[in-house]
């Protein structure tokens, strides 16, 4: 006779009304995200095309629009490891698909959007790091594959890195999880007092 399956084993059935969230929510903010990018590139060419200097805050801070190519992961670290990133996002497109589907975080509003940020944000980038969007390098003629950046921001002397709208959504939608895993644990705790 089989025996039952433990409940933290066991996945959970699928809602399809959460797709109603999901769907779109990707949808919307990996379109923005691809639009915004060729809408930039397309006017300003690239690389180092420059949009004008915005001043905030006296000159405190200032925001420009700065066409760049990032071979590396956030913050330019690990320059030219293209293929790595590309292939570590399609295992985490194929891990966040699965906890959306799969798993109770998919039940969870929160969750939902959280993942579904950084669902968005790692499609927007990979879309980038595979070199679909067809811009040729014009001294090789080959594919740029590479991440394009261009939003730029300095704060006094000390400019950001420039980075792009997926960029955005994976901060988010990583500091919602970080934010959900505090919440979680202190109820947790609480509930063990």
């Amino acid at each position: 006779m089989d025996e039952p399956q433990s409940t933290s084993t066991r996945t959970t059935p699928f809602n399809f009304r959460r797709l109603g969230l999901i769907l779109p929510l990707t949808v919307v903010c990996v379109w923005w995200d691809l639009y915004s990018k060729s809408t930039v590139f397309d006017r300003l060419g690239y690389p180092r095309g420059q949009g004008p200097v915005h001043q905030w805050l006296g000159r405190l801070s200032t925001f420009q629009l700065y066409t760049s190519f990032n071979e590396g992961a956030l913050w330019g670290v690990g320059q030219g490891l293209t293929w790595l990133f590309a292939a570590l996002s399609i295992v985490a497109v194929a891990v966040i698909v699965y906890c959306l589907l799969k798993t109770s975080a998919g039940r969870i509003n929160w969750l939902t959007v959280a993942l579904c940020l950084v669902l968005s944000g790692t499609l927007g980038n990979l879309y980038d790091r595979l070199g679909l969007y067809g811009y040729k390098n014009p001294d090789t003629g080959e594919p740029y594959r590479a991440v394009r950046d261009f939003l730029l921001f300095t704060f006094g002397n000390w400019p950001w890195p420039v980075f792009n709208f997926a960029d955005v959504f994976l901060v988010i939608g990583t500091g919602m999880l970080v934010a959900y895993s505090f919440w979680s644990e202190q109820s947790l705790a609480g509930s063990n007092e």
